[in-house]
């Protein structure tokens, strides 16, 4: 297959999901099947992205594939000369993986979908929706530049507001589509800085030109200090879509959307769309720039980890799950372990997917019940949402012979290894302390759910196992969550193998005094495997880390389950006592550590206060010089009506009456007789002969 074709079939993999919705939602009311078409499209796209990634990886797979064109010329700018904005798209290795697991998901999430959102009165918008989100998350995937990146950026938050707010009659789900709309927009602000202060400098938006530059010593104004400022500002993006701290109070809240769009959503695709974001830039981050993502990464991990122990709604439990696994990718890829990052979002989205699709089958068993507190004794009657969550729970929990246990045993190695190398051991403290806490509440979770006597007998009388369009994508998420996909011998230093020939860490451009001394790509130790730069000392350092990594992360994940069972399934220690013996700690991790609250003390109130300074500002100030101005001007067109009426007209008037006046005192002497006018004429000259007496 050339070249051409596989962009070719890229495009068409792009454009199939809009053609879907603009089909869907122009003609979904006439013909209420039509939803259909749009599964139908996703499958074709789906089948499609299989065949382009075996292509690539097949036959293109240490070489990249890109198709632009030049969209806007800007001649002559002012000190910039001609400046060419192109749109294209770049089909490299992590390109053609996120398009089949975004497919993948995204497929999966419409057949569950069939049976689940049955009945809603508005069915065929939802899934005309889910087709235009698809669209734009694929549009962040393909793109080869920034401004096209932040085009479809801003598709997706437009796309999940509609899908979060699909309910928009319910106060919550319409107040949380709009938090996750505007929390979006605060990180999507420093990504557009960012992205305004590379093409300031660069005159393009293209990565590649951009890398380029930078790795032959052009940075932004000749100063570190603005390339470290552009990478972190163009991460706040990610710091928006990808949840971390502190814009992540959006995700739990977007829980009030329908469950199959919390999985396609909020598990596998726009929440990694901030993972991707930053495997983008990778390149470009200077030691400082990776710090801080690394710590952000870290602290946001252990934050929603912490909040998840104690939730009792079964979506926010999850919720507060995803934001903790992302908190991982991005602390991974602080710490230089990119591969693994990455590795971690694919396997991610499967079980994460699996999870939420089957709390979806939960919810729908029980009459949308979603308090954990409410359930109890399920695997009786789900047997295979059971088995199925169950798989996915060992997986997230890192537990051998899951994918889950590969990906974070990576990470977790790359967090060591950061510590060993530069001295930031708090960071992989979080992080295997995050391992703990994940095992034990996602085991809360399945044993409050699944296991024990049922609470709610109305309901658990009344629930069967969901229908197969449900349960069909729960078995292939599952599935997927196995070892045997990923590697034959899950214990090996180099279990994943597949994923480090494909996904390889990329060389780094920036300047050797910008980067630690483990990802330096000028030292005369490095070895140089074709375009990929490897420190010796960091493969050394994580090769050093992987063992201790994998014992500690088994030791933490089965001691993690244990106290779960220790509280929940055998009560051999009392939940509740001990909730009431920390209730300090124990309401400061239910009520989410109050950061909502702080908002609502500080920002929003804050805003809310500001407003009603400018709103006075406004009435009494502006306002008042308007109404001042507008007195003033009224004041004076009656001072000048005055003297137009008085003054001016009066003039007028009195020369009008004295002409007149005049006028009719001379009519008397004009009586048109010879003979008076004699007499006029002989009295004149007399009158001139008395007063004027001639010399």
């Amino acid at each position: 297959m050339t070249e051409s074709v596989l962009s070719t079939l890229s495009l068409i993999i792009l454009f199939l999901p809009l053609l879907g919705f603009t089909v869907v939602i122009l003609l979904g009311k006439r013909f209420p099947k039509l939803y259909l078409f749009e599964v139908a499209i996703l499958t074709i796209a789906f089948i499609l992205s299989v065949v382009v990634m075996y292509s690539k990886l097949a036959y293109y797979l240490n070489s990249d594939i890109i198709s632009s064109f030049n969209w806007i010329t800007i001649g002559a700018a002012p000190l910039a000369g001609v400046i060419n904005i192109e749109l294209g798209i770049k089909i490299d290795n992590v390109t053609v993986i996120m398009l089949f697991v975004v497919n993948l998901i995204s497929m999966l999430v419409h057949i569950f979908s069939i049976e689940y959102m049955h009945g809603d009165q508005r069915y065929t918008r939802y899934f005309a929706n889910l087709g235009l989100f698809t669209f734009s998350m694929l549009g962040i995937v393909l793109t080869h530049n920034l401004l096209m990146m932040y085009i479809f950026w801003e598709l997706v938050g437009l796309s999940s507001y509609l899908l979060i707010g699909h309910w928009y009659e319910k106060k919550s789900a319409a107040d949380a589509a709009k938090k996750a709309f505007i929390v979006n927009r605060i990180g999507d602000i420093g990504m557009f800085i960012g992205i305004l202060i590379l093409f300031t400098h660069y005159k393009t938006f293209t990565f590649d030109t951009i890398f380029a530059q930078i790795s032959q010593g052009n940075i932004p104004f000749n100063s570190e200090a603005w390339l470290t400022a552009a990478g972190i500002l163009v991460f706040m993006g990610a710091v928006g879509k990808s949840a971390q701290f502190p814009l992540h109070v959006w995700l739990p809240d977007a829980m009030e959307g329908p469950t199959p769009v919390s999985a396609l959503i909020h598990a596998a695709t726009m929440v990694a769309a901030g993972v991707y974001l930053v495997t983008r830039i990778f390149v470009m981050l200077t030691a400082d720039a990776m710090l801080v993502i690394a710590v952000v990464g870290a602290f946001t991990s252990l934050v929603a980890a912490t909040i998840a122990l104690t939730q009792n709604d079964i979506k926010k439990v999850l919720a507060y799950s995803t934001v903790s696994q992302l908190g991982y990718m991005i602390m991974s890829l602080g710490v230089g372990a990119y591969v693994f990052a990455f590795f971690h979002l694919v396997t991610h989205a499967f079980f994460k997917a699996c999870l939420f699709l089957g709390a979806g089958s939960v919810i729908h068993a029980m009459h949308h019940e979603q308090d954990i507190r409410n359930m109890g004794g399920l695997r009786k009657k789900l047997p295979l949402t059971y088995a199925t969550f169950l798989i996915s729970t060992i997986a997230i929990s890192g537990i051998p012979l899951t994918s889950g246990f590969l990906s974070k045993d990576g990470i977790l190695a790359g967090t060591l290894a950061f510590g060993k190398l530069t001295g930031h051991w708090l960071i992989p403290i979080m992080g295997f302390t995050v391992a703990a806490m994940t095992a034990f509440y996602m085991f809360r979770l399945v044993i409050m759910t699944f296991h024990g006597e049922p609470r709610d007998h109305h309901k658990y009388d009344h629930a069967h196992e969901s229908p197969w369009v449900m349960v069909g994508p729960l078995v292939v998420l599952a599935a997927l969550s196995i070892f045997i996909w990923y590697t034959p011998n899950p214990l090996s230093p180099d279990a994943g193998w597949f994923m480090k020939e494909w996904v390889k860490t990329p060389s780094t451009v920036v300047p050797e005094s910008s980067r630690f001394e483990f990802m330096q790509s000028a030292s005369h130790e490095t070895e140089v495997h074709g375009e990929v730069v490897h420190s010796p000392l960091y493969t050394e350092t994580m090769h050093w880390a992987h063992y201790p990594a994998m014992g500690m992360s088994i030791l933490l994940a089965g001691l993690g389950i244990l106290f779960a069972f220790l509280f929940y399934q055998w009560k051999k220690i009392n939940a509740d006592n001990l909730a009431t013996k920390i209730k300090p700690l124990y309401n400061f991790s239910l009520n989410k550590w109050y950061l909502d609250e702080a908002y609502d003390a500080t920002a929003i109130s804050g805003t809310l206060n500001f407003s009603k300074i400018l709103s006075w500002f406004d009435n009494k100030i502006v306002d008042g010089a308007v109404n001042g101005a507008a007195w003033l001007g009224r004041f004076i067109s009656s001072l000048s009506g005055l003297f137009d009426t008085f003054v001016v007209d009066g003039l007028v008037n009195f020369t009008a009456f004295f002409s007149g006046f005049i006028g009719l005192a001379f009519r008397k002497l004009q009586t048109g007789k010879v003979q008076t006018y004699i007499v006029f004429v002989v009295f004149a000259v007399i009158i001139l002969l008395l007063f004027f007496k001639p010399f």
